[in-house]
């Protein structure tokens, strides 16, 4: 007796192929949390930048610390870049009708 065919009575292509970023919707307590969005301010944005750069500059200055001649502009420039990150990242709050600042009326 030959067996030309087995039914086991499970399909599995009965079921739509989930995709990779819908299984994190599927497995995640509060599906609305993966849509929910934060209005940042582009000034903010690069306030951060500027904090992250600067940060990095003044490592890299401190790294170098036996070259004078690396080590004081890119701790300069680190400083500078701090600053302007923080102007950046005040200036919302500072100036309320600066450009680059979301407004919601």
């Amino acid at each position: 007796m030959q067996v030309q065919k087995v039914n086991a009575g499970i399909s599995f292509s009965d079921k739509p192929k989930e995709s990779f970023t819908d299984k994190f919707y599927t497995h995640t307590r509060n599906a609305a949390d993966m849509n929910d969005t934060v209005v940042v301010p582009r000034t903010i944005f690069k306030g951060y930048l500027g904090f992250m750069a600067g940060t990095t500059l003044t490592s890299l200055g401190a790294l170098a610390k036996n070259k004078k001649w690396l080590s004081y502009p890119l701790n300069t420039a680190g400083i500078l870049t701090c600053l302007y990150g923080t102007w950046a990242f005040i200036r919302p709050f500072v100036v309320k009708d600066a450009p680059g600042v979301a407004n919601k009326k």
